[in-house]
């Protein structure tokens, strides 16, 4: 059964702070005169006044006995009364002019009593959320949110969970209902063939495959799992209408149980179960060749682009000859003479050979101005085959009325087995299609450099490179999906309806404090812009750690505040003291504090038979989360097998339930007085590190700013130096189109609404999409000559600060489009499409999406306001260094407590590889929380002796500490080890 401290439903603490008495429980004038008027006698009015002070707190009722003694003493010391004993108190709850007492509280306090329209209204809530829920304590949780908007005294916690418990069951029954009621029976059979147990491979788990390191074999073989999977799919119902989250849960359900459990599950789940995951693994196989052909082009790209700059250091020796015989003809024109003796003379200088010359001279030229095109024929022929094959496999489509890039597909895939190096455009159908997405470079390649307006050939590959480079700037961009994607889907058929846009745009406006009219939007951010323009220019005189010389702006490096000298008396106090302790011991104690493992039922949802839940719990976070793996875990840690701690995290473990652990260690750490002077929680950063991965996985890249093969792990870090949430992408992702995704999922306490991030996030559609968001985008600023300032308008005028500005904002495109980019922002947020697939299509330009044009020249203003401030305050920029230093080192203390396995993630399926990030991030902020409970009281301890800790000398502390704790050796996973409470109430009193 859920447990009631796993829910919002409120309860009596045990443990009070006098802060919390004195804010809770301290009465107020009217509420002495009311216990008054209603009794004469001093005890009754006792009882009467706590009860009162409860029931504000609570919402219920609770006999008066288990109140705890504090809260007894405070009201009464407040009061001016004694406090009753424990026999008075209990003679009081078995009064029995209780309901009379309790109805005048009610009255008072303004609750009332659920009746049988009540009950009915509830239920219908509890139906509603079950809807978009499916763990227990979150449909609880909002039946608790409505009852108490509605002023209804609590019904008891069983109540609540019976009712959020049968509403689910009621959901997903209707969902199979509504799945699989109607199968015909060759679907029946289908799904039946699917879950038959044989002597090899079931069918069932052969569905769960995943992609290896893409090569022809490989994709040859995936693409025959794909037909495997679209017969499979085809003639079942769709599932739509079902709640994504919903989907989500059953979907997780499905790829955990094997086919003896799935055929012991009821027909209409079963079969239920089954269609999901068809659906959703077909999508993710689509999704991966969509991939694959975007990494292979991209590839061809990167291959050309390396070996244009080695072909540049090998032919300098060549421009230079070429440049040194253009000045010696120039030489010999200009001397006298006629013009036939000058000619003779030219040709004797060139030797007679002018072929030769204007050979390498177009050479050159082909090469020039950074064309690194022609060099894409070199490996083209290795990759032509896996290209097409991708192309074979997925269905195009144009989310606009423009189809002339799928005319182009249907060419090249007619001639894919061409052997010709040039193809006649009228025979081949070439001539007759629009060519507006084909760039200068490309055209001059295809149709040679002095082609007329209709030429008669083309050149087959460089055609066929054309259109596969357009191809995936399309599917990037969103201008083409894919039939039966998720990921590379129509991502407009996501956002709200304008009929929900109009519903809320006001009401969203009003939450970030912005207007919603286009008018009156552009005209607030034009007129704040022009005004951030006139101060820069006036202050710029006395900016002395900014100039501007002829190579543009020159800022000055700030120097580092010197630390207070009891820091280092300090901090070598905290490491000698910190007693040393086995990393499973910590994870055990603050485990203990928090029941983490209450948060990983079943997916199933029905009540777990596991046998000592903590112990398997905190087993199979330490495997994953510091990288032992099942067999090293079960050697290490004695009692547990291979498969017992597998099992768990297969059956029980999923990237939501991870999500919820690592926000409840950030609240609980977030109780404490310490991380309050290290930040104030309204900002966090965003940076990413490279995890290893094994060369044969999809997710695998080589990284070329990192090195080697691997995955990124993306992290957001509060100013208190915790982590708040974390992805897992790939290396060749431009990783600021996540930096928005940690705000908007980010679960716990901490809600940062400034967010600053390395140089990446110096795009403008990020800070455009920041900005609508209502988060304030801060990154760090490198390369600042190399970005464009904007005017407000173009006649502005600036005494000091003009030689910056290139170019004016566009102010009518902005207001054009705002309500389209309003729409995508209340979309975010309704959180029917993520900001990262939004920031996906608009990473790259793309002529018929204009929302991406929109968002760049909002983002321009915003970018332009940003960096106007940055150089302006010397203090901005000191504190933006000091937010992405706190990224960088946790990416190091994350690293450092995922010791095992050499660091690589061993793990080869994906949806297992993000979890494995999430394990070793909470297992990091548990450490940061252990770390924190030892420092707040050795801190203490060293105050209580007379040592005087400042301000000063706690911020400049950190949680990453790490030489008291022992990860090698012996582990004796002790649960009756006694664990230290933990200490948050602790003030330091500075």
């Amino acid at each position: 059964m859920t447990q009631v401290h796993e829910t919002a439903y409120p309860r009596l603490k045990l443990d009070i702070s006098a802060q919390e008495l004195n804010s809770i429980y301290t009465p107020r004038r009217a509420e002495l005169e009311f216990v008054t008027d209603q009794y004469r006698q001093i005890p009754k009015r006792v009882f009467m006044l706590v009860q009162l002070k409860l029931l504000q707190r609570l919402g219920y009722f609770v006999p008066l006995a288990s109140v705890p003694p504090p809260i007894f003493a405070h009201i009464c010391e407040r009061a001016g009364w004694r406090t009753p004993n424990k026999t008075a108190i209990k003679r009081y709850d078995q009064s029995g002019s209780k309901s009379v007492r309790q109805q005048a509280l009610r009255d008072f306090v303004g609750i009332q009593v659920m009746d049988e329209t009540a009950e009915r209204w509830i239920k219908q809530q509890a139906m509603q959320a079950a809807q978009t829920k499916q763990e227990l304590p979150d449909i609880i949780n909002v039946l608790i949110e409505e009852l108490v908007q509605r002023r209804f005294e609590l019904p008891g916690f069983t109540y609540l969970f019976r009712l959020a418990r049968e509403s689910r069951a009621a959901v997903n029954d209707r969902i199979y209902r509504s799945v699989a009621g109607n199968l015909t029976a060759d679907v029946i059979e289908r799904l039946d063939q699917l879950l038959r147990p044989g002597s090899g491979q079931s069918e069932w788990d052969s569905l769960k495959r995943e992609p290896k390191q893409p090569n022809v074999r490989e994709v040859t073989d995936f693409l025959k799992h794909i037909d495997t999977m679209l017969a499979l799919a085809e003639g079942l119902p769709s599932t739509v209408d079902i709640p994504a989250i919903k989907r989500e849960y059953l979907t997780l359900e499905a790829r955990a149980l094997d086919v003896a459990e799935m055929r012991q599950l009821k027909p209409l789940k079963r079969y239920t179960l089954a269609i999901l995951l068809v659906q959703t693994q077909l999508e993710k196989a689509m999704d991966d060749v969509a991939e694959i052909f975007i990494k292979a082009v991209r590839g061809l790209h990167n291959s050309a682009e390396e070996r244009l700059r080695q072909y540049h250091l090998q032919q300098a020796g060549q421009v230079e000859r070429l440049i040194g015989q253009f000045r010696e003809v120039l030489t010999v024109l200009s001397t006298d003479g006629s013009e036939v003796e000058r000619v003779a003379r030219v040709e004797a200088s060139l030797d007679g050979n002018l072929d030769r010359w204007i050979t390498e001279c177009d050479e050159h030229m082909a090469y020039a101005g950074k064309n690194y095109y022609p060099f894409m024929l070199n490996n083209y022929p290795g990759k032509r085959s896996l290209l097409f094959k991708c192309l074979e496999a997925v269905t195009l489509r144009s989310s606009s009325q423009d189809g002339s890039l799928l005319d182009a597909v249907t060419v090249i895939q007619r001639y894919r087995s061409s052997h010709k190096e040039h193809l006649d455009t009228e025979e081949s159908g070439i001539a007759a299609l629009q060519l507006d997405w084909m760039t200068d470079k490309w055209r001059t390649l295809v149709f040679g450099r002095h082609a007329s307006a209709a030429p008669a050939s083309a050149h087959r590959k460089y055609f066929e490179l054309a259109v596969l480079t357009a191809v995936m700037d399309d599917l990037k961009s969103g201008d083409l999906y894919v039939e039966h994607s998720g990921l590379h889907d129509d991502w407009r058929n996501h956002l709200v309806t304008w009929e929900e846009y109009e519903q809320e745009a006001e009401n969203y406006g009003e939450l970030v404090d912005l207007p919603v009219e286009p008018h009156a939007f552009v005209a607030q951010l034009r007129a704040e812009l022009a005004e951030l323009l006139r101060d820069v220019d006036r202050r710029f005189p006395e900016n002395g750690s900014v100039d501007i010389d002829d190579t543009g702006l020159i800022i000055r490096r700030l120097e580092r505040p010197k630390p207070p000298p009891e820091l280092e008396t300090t901090d070598h106090f905290l490491t000698s003291e910190m007693e040393p302790v086995s990393i499973l011991d910590v994870l055990t104690e603050t485990e203990k504090w928090l029941d983490l493992h209450r948060l990983f039922g079943p997916l199933s949802g029905f009540e777990s038979k596991v046998d000592d839940p903590r112990k398997r719990f905190i087993t199979t976070l330490f495997c994953y989360g510091c990288n032992l793996g099942p067999t090293q875990t079960a050697r290490s840690v004695k009692g547990l097998s291979r498969k017992q701690v597998a099992w768990l995290n297969l059956k029980h473990v999923t990237e939501q339930r991870l999500d919820k652990a690592i926000a409840r260690v950030v609240n609980a750490y977030n109780r404490f007085a310490l991380p309050r002077y290290w930040g104030s929680g309204k900002s966090a950063s965003a940076d990413g590190t490279k995890w290893n991965l094994y060369e044969q996985n999809l997710l695998s890249e080589y990284h070329i700013r990192y090195g080697g093969y691997g995955g990124i792990g993306y992290y957001h870090v509060s100013d208190k130096y915790i982590a708040l949430f974390s992805h897992f992408i790939p290396c060749g992702v431009y990783e600021a189109v996540y930096i928005l995704d940690g705000l908007i999922n980010n679960l716990s306490d901490i809600q940062p609404d400034t967010l600053h991030g390395d140089t990446q996030a110096q795009s403008t559609p990020v800070f455009g999409l920041a900005y609508l968001l209502g988060i304030e985008l801060m990154p760090r600023i490198r390369n600042i000559k190399d970005l464009t300032f904007f005017k407000a308008n173009r006649d502005d005028q600036f005494d000091h600060i003009g030689s910056l500005f290139r170019g004016t904002i566009d102010w009518e495109l902005i207001r054009r489009h705002l309500k389209d980019m309003l729409r995508v922002v209340i979309s975010i947020t309704a959180g029917k499409v993520a900001p990262s697939t939004i920031l996906r299509r608009l990473g790259t330009a793309s002529r018929k999406n204009k929302l991406y044009y929109a968002f760049r020249e909002l983002g321009r203003v915003l970018r332009t306001r940003f960096l106007l401030k940055y150089i302006n305050d010397a203090e901005l920029r000191r504190t933006i260094h000091a937010a992405t230093n706190k990224s960088e080192e946790f990416n190091d203390f994350v690293k450092w407590s995922f010791f095992g396995g050499d660091g690589i993630i061993a793990e080869n399926i994906r949806h297992e590889q993000r979890k494995v990030i999430k394990y070793n991030h909470l297992v990091a902020n548990m450490i940061i929380l252990h770390n924190v409970q030892k420092m707040t009281r050795l801190l203490k301890r060293l105050q209580e002796k007379g040592f005087v800790l400042t301000e000063e000398v706690l911020k400049g502390l950190a949680p990453y500490r790490r030489s008291h704790i022992n990860r090698f050796g012996e582990y004796m996973l002790d649960l009756e080890r006694p664990a230290q409470p933990m200490e948050h109430k602790t003030e330091f009193g500075i």
